[in-house]
């Protein structure tokens, strides 16, 4: 039985814990002694504390983040309760900062706010010598990359074949944005690129085809950013997919020489803009040149065939309805395939609060830690963005709609944002909820919509309808199309290419 076991409830089966797997390669000679048990947070803490239980460890190291930190709170008081012999060590962004009142904190035994990957080792090695630490809370110091055993090769076969592949090439970001976790991160630290690229090739060897790129600011070294991509441009198979974050405003022609080559759908970029009201972007410390970054994302959809996942925060101190509905109707204009519409949450640890007296900032005291309204937006318009987030997901970014969703705005004079808005608040007073619509409804409402009440000809919105949903190779037509369309036509089956593809990726290909 293992010594240590380390634990977590991912947000889902398929992503794999990133942070477990640093834990473990770093604990030297007690990494035999020690086995990560991943869960979700689909399952009852009582039945995780089961297994957990079974094994029998001296030592349970447990990851805490924004979305697990309520089941993983419940699980920590069983596991106390039936054992409270065994050391519970807490880590993670969500007993990083503001711990002290946090329920979490107080029914486990030992916390280490920070990057944990060595002093967790250090931690565990007292423990199982008998002796216990001095301090409950146990800061980390930032670790050097020099020190530190890299995780990759702790990946399982299963991982490989099911899960996606977490990977970094840095940690840190240069920026402070006021909303964001990641500004309280700094310095900047590179991972050695000479070992990276050889466990990236031990990974491809293995048959990983998507890897998924965990660093803030992947195109801020250029040099280092420019290496990776033609690293992977020369072993460019098909399936093959790649996803980093990238800075807006910074895309020099070192880096889109090397983006242009890559085959359609091979990249993924997720673009994190968050307001284009640049009052409200100095006011949160997000500074960034809005018509450098309108160029770059004109290049990455002219001259490229990345994937752009853009993303907006609405809910900012300062922002009006009016205002984040401007921002993201120049973002639609600009032609990202997703533009992922957030809620601002307020993280533990991130100066946001600082804009809570003079903008009326009332937030969820509960995670996600939510806004629920502040000075320029009450709680019903706030929750019509919520809808609004949701339903854009559904319809916007799931490439089920990619021709005809913009029929919503394209068959009117109004703003794409309140053309969506429209049909967002005629959609959920018909249907009372943002989740459990299944596709055949939502296509059946959205055909009700605009053939009734944006007066559209019902015969050329069935066929936009039909080729949208031949996207993700369905050849069954939806009995509400059947009136509208040749009976002759029959669904082609999607390409095998488009296919290997993740199938959101897929759709807006097909």
């Amino acid at each position: 039985m293992p010594a240590i076991v380390l634990s977590t409830l991912n947000a889902k089966y398929i992503h794999a814990a990133f942070g477990l797997r640093y834990l473990r390669a770093n604990l030297g000679h007690l990494q035999s002694s020690a086995e990560i048990l991943e869960f979700d947070i689909s399952q009852r803490p009582i039945d995780i504390a089961e297994i957990l239980l079974a094994r029998d460890p001296k030592i349970i190291g447990l990851g805490i983040y924004i979305w697990n930190v309520a089941p993983a709170t419940e699980l920590v008081a069983a596991l106390k309760r039936l054992r409270p012999d065994i050391a519970i060590i807490l880590g993670g962004p969500e007993v990083s900062y503001e711990i002290e009142d946090q329920p979490i904190v107080e029914l486990a035994d030992f916390v280490i706010p920070g990057e944990a990957d060595l002093k967790f080792a250090e931690v565990c090695q007292q423990i199982l010598n008998g002796e216990r630490p001095g301090s409950k809370i146990i800061p980390a110091e930032l670790p050097d990359f020099s020190r530190l055993e890299l995780p990759y090769p702790l990946y399982t076969a299963e991982d490989v074949a099911h899960r996606v592949i977490y990977v970094e090439a840095s940690r840190g970001c240069p920026f402070t944005c006021e909303f964001c976790l990641s500004s309280l991160d700094i310095p900047v630290r590179q991972v050695p690129l000479p070992a990276l690229l050889d466990h990236l090739q031990r990974l491809l060897d293995r048959g990983v085809k998507q890897f998924k790129f965990v660093d803030r600011t992947f195109n801020l070294n250029t040099s280092v950013g420019r290496a990776i991509l033609e690293f992977f441009l020369a072993r460019h198979r098909p399936g093959h997919f790649f996803h980093f974050e990238m800075v807006p405003d910074r895309l020099p022609s070192a880096l889109r020489e090397v983006i242009a080559e890559f085959p359609p759908g091979a990249l993924q970029f997720e673009i994190g803009i968050q307001t284009f009201d640049e009052e409200v972007g100095a006011r949160i410390q997000r500074r960034q040149n809005y018509s450098r970054l309108e160029e770059n994302l004109r290049f990455l959809r002219r001259e490229t065939g990345a994937h752009l996942h853009a993303d907006l925060i609405a809910g900012l101190p300062g922002e009006t309805l009016e205002s984040f509905g401007a921002g993201f109707d120049r973002l639609v204009a600009l032609g990202p395939q997703e533009i992922q519409v957030g809620i601002l949450k307020r993280l533990r640890g991130t100066p946001i609060v600082r804009h809570d007296s003079d903008w009326q900032m009332i937030y969820n005291p509960h995670p996600p830690y939510e806004i629920l309204q502040n000075r320029l937006i009450d709680f019903g318009t706030m929750q019509r963005l919520r809808r609004f987030s949701r339903y854009w997901d559904l319809v916007g970014n799931s490439g089920n709609f990619v021709e005809s969703a913009p029929l919503l705005w394209s068959s009117c004079e109004s703003s794409p944002f309140h053309a969506f808005m429209r049909w967002c608040d005629w959609l959920h007073a018909r249907v009372g909820r943002t989740d459990g619509i299944a596709l055949v409804r939502l296509l059946g409402l959205l055909f009700e919509f605009l053939t009734r009440e944006s007066k559209l000809d019902p015969r050329p919105l069935a066929e936009s309808l039909w080729r949208d949903y031949q996207r993700g190779g369905r050849r069954d037509k939806p009995a509400c199309l059947k009136d509208f369309l040749a009976a002759t036509e029959v669904a082609a089956s999607p390409q095998q290419a488009r296919a290997t593809l993740p199938r959101r990726q897929a759709r807006h290909l097909a």
